[in-house]
């Protein structure tokens, strides 16, 4: 893959993410029977760092979860013969509760698809709803999110990656063009 366009530095993410935490706790009034759940892998480091924002604006506890989707995707026979299975941790009862999931880009929508139906095994949320980094079109189901960083216009032959630096060493987004 050969990298297209830097789309996000470091600080403009920061400012996006503190943002969005703040339309979050605005339109949750504050975030007492709330908690974000980030999707594995890179939704549970933007879910913290939204935790970390939430913090210093409110001074009020912000719980946070992490949720592995990898075996409600439909296509886990497609991808690999082993799956790579992380970690799933909510660290209280979902049932009504407003759950805010958390992931970094918004493409066609099944991530967030197997991301409900796990949500739905652990309880009964009285709303769920979807905080994206990156929004970038070309919806297979109907999913939009509620908060956006940044809607991103892109073709299908690109990929936009979002690099976060406890993973990447740097936190950037990036679109890529995929190779013949």
């Amino acid at each position: 893959m050969k990298e297209k366009a830097k789309i996000m530095s470091d600080d403009e993410m920061e400012r996006v993410l503190k943002r969005l935490a703040l339309e979050i706790l605005e339109k949750n009034k504050g975030m007492s029977n709330s908690l974000l759940v980030g999707i594995q892998r890179r939704g549970n480091y933007l879910a913290n760092r939204l935790k970390q924002y939430m913090r210093e604006m409110e001074q009020e506890k912000v719980i946070t979860g992490v949720l592995d989707i990898t075996l409600y995707r439909d296509d886990l026979s497609l991808l690999h013969d082993q799956p790579v299975v992380h970690s799933t941790g909510i660290p209280v009862d979902i049932t009504g509760k407003n759950v805010i999931l958390v992931d970094d880009v918004l493409y066609t929508g099944r991530t967030v698809r197997a991301a409900l139906d796990a949500l739905m095994d652990l309880g009964r949320p009285s709303s769920v709803q979807l905080c994206v980094l990156i929004d970038r079109g070309h919806r297979e189901l109907p999913i939009h999110p509620d908060f956006v960083g940044k809607k991103i216009p892109t073709s299908k032959n690109e990929i936009v990656e979002v690099r976060v630096v406890e993973l990447d060493g740097v936190d950037e987004v990036v679109i890529c063009e995929r190779g013949e």
